[in-house]
């Protein structure tokens, strides 16, 4: 009996050898044939390396960017996320594959605390939904009237400041205050509220502005954090810090939300700021715009139009300190198209929008800052299935490819032998006209189906605020 049980083993051991030997030649004859078959981007280093170069990231990447036009990064096992400046690959991915790229399920969970299912996270239904009764506010032009008067007065405001400052010798940040007014600009734009950041906005207020920043912050630092789940579930450290953050968030907004809607729709029908104009979307369709996903929504608007603004702001005019010339021919055609005033206010009602239009030398300064110092360094992608990429290489379902606004401003290949020089110029033609560039290859504004749909009105507020200060 003990004879015929060894042999049963022995056998079925046997068996259980056989049928893995099999396995593992037939796995390894498919992983051989798909490694020959597949090209894949060059791997030039791990997650190790971004972390110790934090610091200065964005330039790191460049570096590697200059020998490689796509490439890969090992963040974990047999886990890598792809990085490009290929303007056919940008296109690809943002564009002509559209469908198959998106924010996906990593970017949504990092964000989604913060941000919810505003149209930076979304994906699919909610996106285009967004998309949609965003595009409606936006050509309307009774946001375009309301904004512009938003942007004249906080650009006499932040003049004030500058010029007080001037004349006691104050030393001012200027990084602060832009974003201090840029909130106070999208915050009214938004809300229908003034908070005045620029003088010191209520208790309330600065609160919401601290919690606001600092969770932004914090949900930044995510992407890094390879701990952070763990700490949001025992509530301890940047987490527990950042839950704390959300709800003074949630608190103040939800409380501005109830409170418009406590006003009646003829009081909100007479409102000028997108909260007004949405709640009169949800009005007529209560099902799709819940107080939650209005919260969203606005605080997705809220993050688009500061941030960014006031950061390309501060490198504009650290720009015209370094390149005096340029300031100068700044200066002269605000001039010539707007004139001169008593005060600063007087000043900002004075620039028409058929002035706006004309300043195409004003207009290639931010668009070359923004190529040099893109608001949104850096864009990443998720991929939803198995795609070969326009130079050859392929990505599978699930990788992250991003693509590059801050490396691409700085490729030689791209933009020429003088693509890190300052040159306004270069967005000019013969006749001194302001020309675009493809959105594939100036990214600062994304491109395709997600083309950033803020895009003028922010080229107006910076504008705006722009000939105010260099005037």
């Amino acid at each position: 009996m003990e004879k015929v049980t060894e042999s049963l083993v022995l056998t079925s051991s046997i068996a259980v050898a056989a049928v893995l030997a099999t396995f593992v030649a037939l796995w390894s004859r498919r992983w051989w044939r798909r490694r020959s078959y597949y090209k894949y981007p060059p791997t030039v280093g791990s997650v190790l390396g971004l972390v110790l170069r934090y610091h200065r990231i964005y330039d790191h990447l460049t570096e590697i960017s200059r020998r490689h036009k796509t490439f890969r990064i090992l963040m974990g096992l047999n886990c890598y996320e792809i990085y490009t400046c290929d303007p056919a690959v940008v296109e690809h991915i943002l564009s002509s594959k559209f469908h198959i790229y998106g924010k996906g399920s990593y970017n949504y969970d990092v964000m989604e605390d913060l941000f919810g299912d505003g149209i930076f996270t979304v994906d699919a239904g909610k996106w285009l939904h967004q998309r949609k009764l965003s595009s409606r506010q936006f050509s309307t032009r009774f946001l375009k009237d309301y904004s512009s008067k938003n942007f004249k007065k906080n650009a006499a405001k932040i003049a004030e400041v500058v010029s007080g400052a001037t004349t006691s010798g104050e030393v001012l940040d200027v990084q602060d205050l832009f974003m201090r007014s840029t909130m106070d600009s999208i915050f009214e734009v938004a809300f229908g509220i003034e908070l005045n950041c620029v003088h010191g906005s209520d208790k309330e207020g600065r609160e919401f502005v601290r919690a606001f920043d600092e969770s932004n912050e914090l949900i930044m630092w995510r992407y890094v954090n390879p701990f952070w789940k763990l700490e949001r579930f025992l509530n301890v450290g940047s987490e527990g810090k950042l839950r704390k953050n959300i709800y003074r968030v949630d608190e103040y907004v939800y409380k501005i939300i109830n409170k418009k809607i406590s006003l009646g729709l003829n009081k909100i029908t007479q409102g000028e700021d997108i909260l007004s104009r949405f709640l009169l979307e949800r009005a007529e369709d209560s099902n799709e715009l819940s107080l939650k996903y209005l919260r969203d929504i606005m605080l997705n608007f809220v993050i688009a139009g500061k941030d960014t603004t006031a950061g390309t702001l501060s490198w504009f005019f650290f720009m015209l300190c370094m390149h005096p010339s340029v300031q100068k021919k700044v200066d002269r055609e605000v001039e010539v198209l707007v004139g001169k005033a008593d005060s600063f206010e007087d000043f900002a009602m004075g620039i028409t929008e058929a002035a706006l239009a004309e300043m195409n030398y004003l207009r290639a300064s931010l668009s070359e800052t923004l190529r040099l110092y893109p608001a949104v360094p850096l864009d990443g992608k998720m991929c939803f299935e198995d795609d070969r990429l326009p130079d050859g290489l392929d990505i599978w379902k699930g990788e992250s490819i991003s693509y590059q606004p801050y490396a691409m401003g700085r490729m030689k290949y791209i933009w020429g032998e003088d693509a890190e020089e300052f040159r306004p110029e270069r967005w000019l033609d013969e006749q001194g006209v302001y020309r675009q560039e493809s959105p594939y290859k100036f990214t600062a504004f994304q491109a395709g189906p997600r083309m950033c749909l803020g895009k003028d009105f922010a080229y107006r507020q910076m504008m705006i605020f722009a000939a105010v200060l260099v005037r």
